[in-house]
């Protein structure tokens, strides 16, 4: 059964900071790549950034780079997303899921908006 829930989201003024949790069903996940996306009102949801099992391998997208990144803790199936330098335009609701193609079941997500 896959189970993700996703936490660490809030309010936050642009330029701050926010570290993002994904806690997942090891059972699901062992052995898999993990990503993060995002879906922003009234947009599709997109994707974030991935990390391969071992998190020797990430990737991120282009209007994030350099300012999240991923990484993971297997032993406590739990992934992370360290998020400085936020702009509003980061403003969403934050998921993870398998990558590269998503498990059907999706969390619940993490609310994070960034505004003065």
């Amino acid at each position: 059964q896959v189970q993700l829930v996703e936490s660490g989201g809030g309010l936050v003024q642009p330029g701050g900071s926010l570290r993002l949790s994904c806690t997942f069903s090891r059972s699901a996940f062992g052995g898999s790549a993990v990503a993060w996306y995002r879906q922003a009102p009234g947009k599709e949801r997109e994707f974030v950034a991935h990390i391969n099992w071992s998190g020797e391998i990430t990737s991120c997208a282009d209007s994030v780079k350099g300012r999240f990144a991923i990484s993971r803790d297997n032993a406590r199936s739990t992934v992370y997303l360290q998020m400085i330098n936020l702009k509003p335009e980061d403003t969403a609701v934050y998921y993870c899921n398998r990558h590269p193609i998503p498990w059907a079941t999706w969390g619940q997500g993490t609310q994070v908006t960034v505004s003065s």
